[in-house]
């Protein structure tokens, strides 16, 4: 499922598929993606790149084409591949810079950049 905040200029995206389940949170106002992965119980952290990902008015559009015709083909697709490497538990001046929703979602988990 997909909840856009306009007003807040976040993304939510809860996937759950067993082991696969995530939570993702796009935050536009703060510039970074985060990834809740459960089977993990990591916390997966990227900055967000304009020329991969879609812009916070394209997602909805995106989205609604998505549920409503299956199959349609879009160039703006979202892949992201996260290698592990060193982890750390965030800190206040983390929060600062990601945000009070990405806090919410990975405080007390090993982050990963």
């Amino acid at each position: 499922t997909m909840t856009i905040h306009s007003e807040e200029h976040i993304v939510d995206v809860h996937v759950r598929s067993g082991v696969y389940s995530s939570d993702t949170i796009f935050d536009y106002t703060h510039g970074y993606i985060a990834t809740r992965l459960f089977s993990r119980n990591a916390c997966f952290i990227m900055k967000i790149k304009k020329e991969f990902i879609p812009e916070l008015r394209e997602i909805g559009r995106l989205a609604f084409e998505r549920q409503t015709m299956k199959d349609v083909y879009s160039p703006n697709n979202v892949w992201a591949q996260f290698q592990a490497g060193n982890s750390r538990l965030g800190n206040l001046e983390d929060w600062i810079l990601y945000g009070k929703h990405i806090e919410n979602l990975c405080t007390g988990l090993p982050l990963y950049q």
